[in-house]
């Protein structure tokens, strides 16, 4: 199951005509498109699903969605560590 998951934005930029940014999920980044939420800005928090920001939230909503969702269990399906490069030890 996918689930939409609430971070904060740290940083904005364009990527190849794609508004995207660095988004923090309790501690692991992810790059994100941005484009579905173009009021968003740095140190917002957005509603995540597959990798684009569906929607904007305000911090204590995102701090309670997130810590329920970890509370049962399901973040570490849906953040898993990042991978390292390959060839990295």
């Amino acid at each position: 199951m996918c689930l939409a998951i609430p971070g904060k934005i740290l940083a904005i930029s364009q990527d190849n005509g794609v508004r995207a940014g660095r988004v923090e999920f309790g501690g692991i980044v992810r790059a994100v498109c941005l484009d579905y939420v173009p009021e968003a800005q740095s140190g917002d928090y957005v509603m995540v699903h597959v990798g684009f920001a569906i929607s904007q939230v305000d911090r204590e909503e995102a701090e309670r969605t997130y810590a329920l969702l970890q509370e049962m269990g399901l973040l570490e399906g849906e953040l898993p560590p990042e991978e390292s490069p390959r060839g990295a030890s």
